[in-house]
């Protein structure tokens, strides 16, 4: 039998090693808990690494001793299948184990026994073809270096038929396959960015755009702009919820149509705004959005019922893209768009007279947070323009989320940290508690950074690949497990594939912040007469009207 899967596999004792090594560390806890066919997936793509880093290993080391390969005896392939099939069987077991402890974190129930199964089946499957594609392309390269070898030297025929086929699938699948496939999805996304659903029905109210009275027409606004000028609180809503007087809030909001250039469209929308008197409020809201213009409601409607209606939002679209999408391909897209949005409404707010300005906030989350990060160049910028703002699961990448970490100070936690003594910028992971440090004043301007221990869009970084963090160093965060363990490559690898689920859990953990805005705005705002028992009515309200959506997030639902 050994012989019959060795003459269909071909396997090398260095591939199935290193894929054994992978593979088994692929199954240890990561930040999130994984449904079992997508850990099945990154076990089976984990696994073909290892192979793909034995076989290389073994190489180098067999060009260094200069000798031939050794093929292992029959008995020694048996006793080590069995040993490979022992302990993978073993650590699979261990792993559901360690899921659900992970699942008790956050408040999910154990995972299914078939999991036992599939984990194993779906990767085995998985490692097969991503094999057996490699050895597609090897083949392909010594067919080419065979033909080559006609016409020229041997080791030249080899050297060329290699790189000419690397460099071939490089670069299909880097340009020709990637380029292509961007386009697709964005000329996909922009076709459904125009459709108008008929549940939703342009604005009547002149505070809103796309209303009888905006020059933004109610068609262009997108997808994502329609959901957000048609919805939220009315100022009857808020008054019926505080029992306090309360205003019709300002929504100002441009699409890509409306302006092919940014600067055009942020300009359009600055007017608009003023137009709808957004200037006289006493709070202005500056959005950074993510993906394909999407706005957070539990944030916008948290925002405009903590200050009574007296608000007002803008925000504008610069892609068509999901969110996941721009995350990995639409950065500087995000950064032109953060960076004209704030300076236009800047500009127009600095030229009215001191006494008549409205306090000026800003609001971002995930993407939209590196949007409009880049509008500033550090902690005293930030301080001297705005009067604080919101920040919630900011990537990794995000320049001024980095330098507060990496220059905290001494002492505090990385998922957490202080940075100069929390005068202006302060963290938290959780909004309820109050911020740290509770010892020092935080009397200036408030920025809030809202962040999950256990959320990979925060925690993702190509330094994983060598580098143990900081956060896998210290005290861990309340939802993440103690068994975690950073290993090279491979905690890259596994922090990489938890990005997919980070959606997946419930809210408070992951990259799901609904209903947490209720407190992030409020230790912002400080706002008066609001007791804790308001604030969670107000964030059980806003969980209820996610809850009465089946738990999809906002931004995947239909309008």
């Amino acid at each position: 039998m050994v012989r019959t899967l060795r003459a269909w596999f071909r396997p090398t004792w260095p591939g199935l090693s290193g894929a054994f090594v992978l593979a088994l560390l692929s199954l240890t806890p990561s930040l999130l808990p994984r449904p079992a066919l997508f850990q099945g997936l990154v076990t089976g793509v984990t696994a073909a690494i290892g192979y793909g880093l034995g076989v290389a290993l073994a190489w180098v080391w067999r060009a260094f001793a200069d000798r031939e390969a050794r093929q292992p005896s029959a008995r020694t392939w048996w006793r080590s299948l069995a040993v490979f099939a022992v302990v993978l069987l073993v650590a699979d077991v261990l792993s559901v184990r360690h899921q659900d402890r992970i699942r008790a974190l956050m408040g999910l129930g154990d995972a299914s026994w078939w999991r036992f199964v599939t984990v194993p089946l779906v990767a085995v499957l998985v490692f097969c073809l991503l094999v057996a594609a490699s050895r597609g392309l090897r083949r392909a390269a010594r067919s080419l270096s065979a033909f080559l070898g006609r016409h020229i030297g041997p080791q030249a025929a080899r050297a060329v038929g290699f790189l000419s086929v690397a460099a071939l699938t490089f670069f299909t699948l880097s340009g020709l396959v990637y380029d292509n496939a961007i386009e697709a999805v964005d000329a996909s996304f922009a076709l459904g960015d125009r459709q108008v659903s008929a549940r939703l029905d342009p604005p009547t109210s002149t505070l809103r755009s796309g209303s009888p009275d905006s020059a933004l027409e109610w068609d262009d606004l997108g997808r994502q702009g329609r959901r957000f000028v048609a919805r939220g609180p009315s100022g009857a809503e808020i008054a019926e919820f505080t029992g306090r007087p309360a205003l019709d809030p300002v929504r100002a909001y441009a699409g890509t149509a409306n302006a092919e250039d940014v600067e055009e469209r942020a300009r359009l929308v600055v007017e608009d705004l003023e137009r709808a008197g957004g200037f006289e409020r006493a709070n202005l809201l500056v959005a950074g959005t993510t993906g394909s213009g999407f706005i957070e409601p539990s944030a916008a409607n948290s925002f405009e019922y903590l200050t009574g209606g007296d608000s007002a939002i803008v925000s504008m679209q610069y892609s068509h893209l999901p969110s996941w999408v721009s995350f990995l391909v639409d950065q500087r897209a995000a950064r032109h768009a953060g960076r004209a949005l704030f300076d236009a409404v800047y500009q127009r707010w600095s030229a009215l007279p001191p006494g008549d300005r409205p306090r000026l906030y800003l609001f971002g989350e995930s993407l939209g947070s590196f949007a409009l990060e880049t509008a500033f160049s550090g902690e005293a910028d930030l301080r001297n323009r705005t009067s604080g703002g919101l920040f919630v699961g900011p990537p990794s990448f995000n320049s001024l989320f980095t330098e507060f970490r990496e220059l905290r100070d001494a002492g505090s936690r990385e998922i957490e940290p202080v940075f100069r003594q929390g005068r202006t910028v302060r963290f938290t992971t959780d909004p309820w508690r109050p911020t740290i440090p509770t010892s020092e004043p935080w009397d200036g301007p408030h920025l809030l950074y809202l962040v999950h221990a256990s959320d990979p869009i925060t925690w993702w970084s190509p330094d994983l690949v060598w580098n143990r963090p900081d956060w896998l160093e210290e005290r861990r965060g309340r939802d993440v497990a103690d068994a975690m363990r950073w290993y090279p490559i491979v905690t890259f690898w596994q922090t990489s594939a938890d990005m997919a689920v980070a959606m997946a859990v419930p809210s408070g953990h992951g990259h799901d912040f609904v209903g947490e805005h209720v407190a992030g705005w409020a230790a912002v705002l400080e706002p008066a007469g609001w007791t804790k028992a308001d604030l969670r009515r107000l964030q059980q309200q806003l969980l209820d009207a996610n809850a009465a959506n089946d738990g999809v997030p906002p931004s995947l639902q239909d309008d």
